[in-house]
């Protein structure tokens, strides 16, 4: 018998071998990769903190708005600080950010008001109206789209000839499903864009799991398609996270191209405030596994031990932040009333006669 020319199983092996999950720190908050520890200094290490901590009280202030009727679309983002705001901490105020809907802790660091990020929530086009040094857009509401956008825009900046200048972009692993995800990395990756693509894998794409996306063993291997590198990482260790997104940052500068991070990681809560309950299609042994691995309780071990934080320096954050958030509610509650004519006013340049007809009628109406 003829020796087959291809071992498939030996293949498929050797490429999932090809993607194993970085780590820095284990569940405890223990280091068990010295060798790659980022050379953060001890305020930087603080500040990473302050910036998880405050993510999570956004959170639960923006669930209990939501409750309120104080928000409209909301993507909840408990479990995900250190996938989001590690990341984060890697890149510059220049560089580029093209957010999703699960983004807003992110954007919000990047430099949008608070306020404006309520309002963008609740609908309201001064929400959209970003300050001119805030190299961010809106967050993206189709799923993937972003890698698109993102994409265009680093190839604009390899062709302006920015330097030490990236772009970067987020989609969950429901969005690695979607066709513009692989172009956009195949575009870039063609044209060695300067973009540092994420994937946060938290399991479920709404109420789908992860196992029914794919057969693929990781979602980082899916850069290999594209000719781009693509790593795993444990995203609920802050440094691990921001160790690999500051290499793939460098690498972007550099003019070597994109890079793909897979964060594994794990939303606590629902995938949004729109109905969604996922006590119908995940089993509580899910939620304990992911919660036993909380990327604020594994770092604050870890600087608890330094001697960096306590629980009197959280209890203040907590309570400064829920105080800014409070009052960045109060603003957006100020904002001033949206009005019928003044959308089809936005929607058109030069309005035909039938729209203006149109906005002459709900302007009468609206200055009753």
């Amino acid at each position: 018998m003829a020796k087959q020319p291809v071992d498939y199983e030996a293949l498929l092996s050797t490429i999932e071998a090809s993607f194993p999950m970085v780590q820095i720190l284990d569940k405890d908050g223990k280091i068990v990769n010295e060798d790659i520890m980022p050379d953060l200094s001890d305020d930087e290490l603080v500040e990473l903190m302050r910036r998880m901590v405050w993510s999570r009280v956004l959170h639960d202030r923006s669930m209990a708005l939501a409750r309120q009727g104080r928000l409209g679309f909301y993507a909840p983002t408990m479990g995900q600080e250190a996938s989001q705001l590690a990341s984060h901490f890697a890149f510059k105020k220049q560089d580029w950010f093209y957010p999703g809907y699960r983004d807003v802790p992110q954007l919000i660091q990047h430099g949008l008001p608070v306020s404006q990020a309520f309002l963008w929530s609740r609908g309201h086009v001064e929400g959209n109206n970003y300050p001119e040094d805030l190299h961010a857009i809106p967050p993206q509401i189709i799923i993937g789209a972003q890698f698109i956008q993102a994409m265009g825009n680093a190839v604009g900046q390899k062709m302006a000839g920015k330097e030490d200048e990236v772009t970067f972009t987020y989609t969950g692993d429901g969005g690695s499903s979607q066709g513009d995800v692989y172009e956009g990395m195949n575009f870039a990756g063609r044209y060695k864009a300067p973009v540092v693509f994420f994937i946060q894998n938290n399991g479920y794409a709404i109420s789908t799991p992860r196992e029914k996306q794919s057969a693929a063993n990781t979602l980082a291997q899916k850069a290999a398609a594209a000719g781009i590198p693509g790593v795993q990482v444990d995203g609920m260790d802050p440094l691990a996270v921001y160790a690999v997104t500051k290499q793939a940052r460098e690498w972007a500068a550099a003019g070597n191209g994109p890079v793909l991070i897979e964060t594994i990681t794990s939303r606590f809560g629902p995938h949004s405030t729109s109905g969604d309950d996922p006590t119908r299609y995940r089993e509580q042994e899910s939620f304990d596994y992911w919660e036993q691995r909380d990327p604020l309780i594994r770092f604050r071990n870890f600087l608890t031990e330094k001697g960096l934080w306590s629980e009197e320096q959280e209890e203040k954050l907590i309570e400064e932040t829920k105080e800014e958030i409070k009052q960045a509610a109060k603003e957006a509650d100020q904002a001033p009333k949206m009005k019928i004519s003044d959308f089809l006013k936005n929607m058109y340049n030069e309005p035909g006669q039938n729209i203006k007809e149109q906005i002459e009628k709900y302007e009468a109406k609206e200055s009753k």
